[in-house]
């Protein structure tokens, strides 16, 4: 009986992240600085309706004085932000450190980097993190925390469209594997397929990233 019950609760999750995983949010979305970011409040609304048992909490941190903070900070480090959501009986974390434009870490004091190289380097000043910047980063924590449920997950794989979760892996693909030479038994094992043509879009995507990687780190060492 608990065995029939978790295969039921197992299905039902598997079916909320595939549901929540190939829903198009672009005309959501705004692009800064070359990264792309969805709206929390439209993320948020979306995912209630979808999930209306969701709840979410902001951690909470004592500092040295026992002061409760929506933040851990380090002073060689700068600040770090965590959220938490549970829906549909899971509970995914998430954190994001405070970020400025260029996406460097932003402290209690402000302070300067170098960039460029030989005669054109140049200096760039992080200014000092104040309580918006740390509320905005909770914010887009939190929607990081709602892709981990699946909703809006491919723009942090970079992708411009979902993709199916069915979806067969390309002819393209295919061939690409065998260009690059990837382990086809060790492949079929992990995704417990009988060949790689039997892989989906997605698994054939990630073996395809992976081994280009692999093959750049060993050419630089």
């Amino acid at each position: 009986m608990e065995k029939e019950i978790y295969e039921t609760i197992k299905k039902e999750q598997e079916e909320l992240f595939n549901k929540l995983v190939q829903k198009n949010v672009n005309e959501h979305t705004e692009t800064k600085n070359d990264l792309t970011y969805l709206s929390w409040a439209w993320a948020w609304q979306e995912f209630k309706t979808i999930c209306p048992d969701a709840t979410y909490r902001i951690k909470q941190f004592k500092d040295k004085d026992g002061v409760e903070r929506c933040y851990q900070y380090d002073d060689n480090l700068g600040y770090m932000v965590f959220t938490e959501i549970t829906a549909g009986g899971i509970t995914c974390e998430m954190w994001l450190p405070v970020m400025d434009g260029a996406n460097k870490a932003m402290k209690k004091e402000p302070y300067s980097y170098i960039v460029g190289r030989g005669d054109k380097q140049f200096e760039k000043r992080v200014e000092a993190a104040t309580m918006f910047d740390i509320n905005k980063t909770i914010m887009r924590c939190l929607t990081k925390n709602i892709a981990m449920f699946g909703l809006g997950l491919y723009i942090y794989a970079g992708e411009d469209l979902p993709i199916e979760i069915t979806e067969p892996a390309t002819e393209e693909q295919i061939k690409t594997m065998r260009e690059l030479k990837v382990n086809e038994i060790n492949t079929c094992k992990r995704f417990k397929v009988d060949t790689i043509e039997n892989l989906t879009y997605k698994q054939a995507e990630f073996v395809i990233n992976t081994k280009r990687k692999d093959m750049e780190t060993k050419e630089t060492k």
